[in-house]
């Protein structure tokens, strides 16, 4: 009799305990979800930052790069208007060779000249060689700051 009512009058006492002990638990779970999210957010966000710095270095490279292509460009095509015009010469290390056997003309003196074909030839292959490099030293940079240089021991 005694034990049942001591039971009936610290019931309502364990109960509220083992609730507060329940909250309390559920209170430090919570905030060690609370902890992890908050440094998985900073983790995300210095990510986030880091590869925004990324994509405008990597814009701006472009952007460069682009530019000096583009001037390449013009440069070439302005030599090749000038060409055309007469403005501006080609040189040449060529021989004119005369005809064997034949006797000595007042034409055979001429300077030798590259074929029309061969001109627009050679203003191709000048303004592929820049693009090529320009492109080229394009991803040398971008290698170089993208890249991480791994050490031999790593190797």
């Amino acid at each position: 009799m005694l034990w049942r009512a001591l039971t009936s009058r610290l019931f309502p006492w364990f109960t509220l305990l083992a609730l507060v002990g329940s909250l309390l638990l559920a209170l430090h779970h919570a905030r060690s979800e609370l902890i992890q999210s908050r440094v998985a957010l900073s983790l995300a966000q210095r990510q986030l930052s880091h590869t925004q710095q990324s994509l405008r270095q990597t814009a701006q490279l472009d952007t460069r790069y682009t530019r000096e292509l583009n001037h390449a460009r013009e440069t070439i095509d302005t030599l090749e208007r000038d060409v055309a015009v007469g403005r501006q010469r080609l040189r040449l290390n060529a021989t004119c060779l005369r005809a064997s056997g034949a006797a000595t003309r007042v034409d055979d003196g001429a300077s030798p000249r590259l074929t029309d074909a061969a001109e627009r030839d050679y203003f191709r292959l000048r303004t592929a060689i820049a693009v090529v490099t320009r492109q080229l030293g394009g991803l040398q940079e971008y290698v170089r700051r993208e890249c991480p240089v791994t050490s031999q021991k790593e190797q």
